[in-house]
């Protein structure tokens, strides 16, 4: 299935783009994107999973709504779904 994702801040500079179409097994859960996108980009590597779920602070939406929500990282995808990941973020 294909899937379109993106990255906000300082996870746009570790893919190295804000959007990319990719492809994934039909029936991919959200933590199994995630998985597989720390596996590819060296920067992501433990930025996006903890223990199987989502890191805390980190917003993941599937077709912008956030997947907390949802089932979390079990929730599952569909071709055509967009899937966006944004770092946490910090201010006052």
């Amino acid at each position: 299935m294909e899937l379109d994702l993106r990255f906000f801040a300082t996870f746009r500079e570790a893919v190295g783009q804000k959007e990319l179409a990719s492809s994934f097994e039909n029936g991919a859960t959200v933590g199994d994107v995630l998985g597989e996108l720390e596996a590819e980009y060296d920067g992501l590597e433990g930025q996006l999973l903890e223990d199987g779920a989502i890191r805390p602070q980190l917003s993941v939406l599937k077709n912008g709504r956030d997947v907390v929500h949802m089932e979390g990282p079990d929730t599952d995808l569909e071709d055509g779904d967009t899937l966006s990941v944004f770092p946490p973020v910090a201010g006052g």
